[in-house]
């Protein structure tokens, strides 16, 4: 047997506030999270050298093909949207971490789910350490959460939380939120590193040994990260970003981590005053429908995991009253716009750099892909311009510095969705493959041939000859004023 030999130093111990990294020495940055100012002296500690023996097993272990897997299927949450992203429900003894901004809907979803698995015949604990149980009650009145099942409790302290749980052995459990409980047998204030480890730990030992599905609220920092130790998103095992804009009704979760399922998957709800709901098409959000065409609108296709979704882009361009002209953005990646807007005037002579250039997407969507490069180029130079764009049209492409258009992934799959959606005309980068049926892709290498596809598409709209072969409704000529390209 394996002897057990110990060595201690005393040296002094200096610990991370944001994410528990500590170090020997006292430093600027932290060396984990790269923080800057939040590394703090914690005391005096003791460096351990430990060999520990050999202990029996408290099972042994058994063939992999043996092993019973019906404990770790999923159960439905009945919520559509969550079970898409969880990968088809919530697993007994699994630890879920939900994280999102305040005001985002994290309470209104996991109350709804709380109730959910209530009317299913399941029992259900939602523990609320930021509101009184009035304050969750009239919450759930309002979103239609009530059910007999559901047992609510505000509590703040880790033991009554443990007692709240052997009284009414639940199968869901809900804790809003992780930050605010506190164990009285361990030093520091609740919601710092050593309070939320040991508040964590506890809930995933019971949820482990009981088997009890279970939801752990957690605040997000000023960056959009999840506050607290890192070390907690290791040990739970799924970590779900609540994300959305305050003023937007849309919000999306998203898979970071996923032990049972899929982390490409997003969930889509619209945030309404009954609480949310969920929106398997939600598409619709993000598109004006108009009875006349605007300049500056343009349609693409972007991919949020592997779902497809319409967005819309809005371009206004306006002549500068300033000696420097304006170029504001909402929802669009301000970057990458300056490149667009440098390489319409570079390579396609588009004269944009006395002009005041806005840009927004519809409906709140962030569009963060590249893939909607090429919209927003097109979008830009309809608004300059001041003609409209061909109804039912779409652009996908990736823009280069060349003004070239790169290829970008799941072309078909984006195609066929705006297919379903009515749209008849695509422009496309170059060698993307056997459109679907239904819809004609315009390949385009660069944004001026781009352009150049949109005015065959302005004579094609003119002529209402959207169904003919393609050498009936291609134009021997350019139309104004496009031609310019």
């Amino acid at each position: 047997m394996a002897k057990t030999s110990t060595s201690r130093a005393l040296r002094p111990s200096y610990r991370c506030g944001e994410c528990g990294w500590q170090t020997t020495k006292w430093v600027g940055r932290c060396g984990e999270c790269q923080a800057w100012g939040t590394v703090e002296e914690s005391g005096v500690g003791a460096a351990r050298v430990t060999v520990t023996s050999a202990q029996p097993v408290t099972q042994p272990a058994v063939p992999i093909d043996e092993v019973d897997v019906e404990a770790a299927r999923a159960e439905p949450t009945r919520i559509g949207e969550l079970d898409r992203v969880l990968g088809g429900g919530l697993v007994p003894g699994a630890v879920v971490l939900v994280a999102g901004e305040p005001g985002v809907g994290k309470s209104t979803l996991l109350l709804e789910t709380a109730a959910e698995r209530a009317r299913a015949g399941g029992r259900s604990l939602y523990v609320s350490g930021e509101e009184s149980a009035a304050q969750v009650r009239l919450r759930a009145e309002r979103v239609n959460a009530l059910a007999p099942r559901l047992f609510l409790t505000a509590e703040t302290d880790l033991g009554a939380v443990l007692g709240q749980i052997d009284a009414v052995r639940p199968d869901l459990i809900v804790l809003d939120s992780v930050q605010t409980v506190a164990s009285a047998q361990v030093d520091g204030a609740p919601g710092g590193v050593t309070q939320v480890r040991e508040v964590a730990g506890a809930l995933i030992r019971v949820a482990k040994e009981r088997n009890i599905a279970t939801i752990v609220v957690g605040h997000v920092t000023k960056d959009g990260s999840i506050a607290g130790p890192r070390a907690l998103e290791h040990l739970v095992d799924v970590v779900l970003h609540f994300e959305g804009e305050r003023h937007s009704r849309l919000r999306l979760v998203r898979a970071v981590k996923n032990r049972y399922g899929p982390t490409d998957e997003v969930g889509c709800f619209d945030f309404a005053d009954g609480g949310l709901q969920s929106l398997p098409d939600p598409s619709g959000l993000f598109l004006t429908r108009r009875a006349v065409p605007v300049s500056g609108s343009c349609v693409t296709v972007t991919l949020e995991g592997k779902r497809p979704l319409l967005a819309e882009v809005q371009s206004l361009v306006a002549a500068s009253a300033l000696g420097t002209p304006r170029r504001a953005t909402s929802g669009l990646d301000s970057s990458r716009m300056a490149m667009i807007l440098a390489v319409l005037e570079r390579r396609c002579n588009l004269r944009i750099g006395n002009q005041d250039v806005y840009a927004s997407t519809v409906g709140g969507v962030k569009l963060r892909e590249p893939a909607s490069d090429l919209a927003v180029a097109v979008a830009v130079a309809s608004a300059t311009i001041d003609q409209p764009l061909p109804p039912y049209m779409i652009a996908i492409g990736e823009v280069g510095l060349g003004g070239d258009i790169r290829r970008v992934t799941g072309v078909e799959r984006r195609l066929s969705e705006a297919m379903r959606l009515g749209f008849t005309d695509a422009i496309v980068p170059p060698d993307s493959g056997t459109p679907p049926e239904g819809i004609r892709a315009w390949e385009a290498s660069n944004v001026s041939e781009a352009l150049r596809a949109v005015s065959r598409l302005v004579k094609v709209v003119r002529l209402e000859q959207p169904d003919e072969p393609k050498e009936h409704w291609e134009p021997q000529e350019p139309q104004e004023p496009w031609e310019k390209w």
